[in-house]
């Protein structure tokens, strides 16, 4: 209880509590995950059992408009799936990405630009040059590129089992230079006021 106090009278938190846009995000991530991670129970269809699906509901419009069905509250698909509930379930899926790929950039990131900061030199010269490379192309055209070598290297056979873990790679090597570079300028200030507080001491 200490530690959520401590929390709630930061100035992190009283910034959220005070930003209108940081709010309506939360509340959209809030629904965003009761729903992906209750589509079992809130889905009222499930996508991925064949035997339910009937293509003689393929193209139905949303039950708010004409000849739209209760049963499919945002229509159906051209295969009959129900939309609402392909959703819920995709979100699932959107979300393990977003957040997987995020972690590892931020990990990466973080790591290079504290060997950057720390290290200097032809190390700290490298890296950024790499990432300020990298930074001239779009993020998009990044991950592309590094999905694509990764199909071309690996075997057909294996390409459903690494699917996701290279989408994941893919993303996360595009991100990581700005992480890299923001840790990077912290560590160089770091690194000098402690230099200077080693010359101040041993003087």
């Amino acid at each position: 209880m200490d530690v959520l106090r401590r929390f709630w009278d930061s100035d992190l938190a009283w910034s959220w509590r005070h930003s209108p846009v940081a709010l309506s995000a939360s509340i959209l991530l809030l629904f965003l995950l009761v729903g992906s991670l209750g589509a079992p129970w809130l889905a009222p269809h499930n996508p991925f059992d064949l035997a339910s699906i009937n293509l003689l509901d393929a193209l139905l419009p949303p039950v708010w408009e004409t000849d739209g069905q209760g049963s499919y509250l945002l229509g159906t698909d051209s295969q009959g799936r129900d939309l609402f509930s392909t959703l819920l379930y995709g979100t699932r899926i959107s979300l393990f990405i977003g957040f997987a790929s995020v972690a590892l950039a931020m990990l990466l990131g973080i790591f290079l630009g504290l060997i950057a900061g720390y290290a200097g030199g032809r190390i700290d010269a490298f890296i950024m040059r790499v990432a300020d490379v990298q930074l001239s192309f779009p993020a998009i055209l990044i991950a592309l590129l590094i999905d694509g070598v990764a199909r071309a290297a690996v075997p057909r056979s294996l390409l459903d089992v690494i699917a996701f873990p290279v989408l994941i790679g893919a993303i996360a090597l595009a991100g990581w230079p700005q992480y890299a570079r923001t840790v990077r300028g912290s560590a160089m200030v770091e690194k000098t006021v402690n230099t200077y507080r080693l010359h101040e001491s041993s003087g």
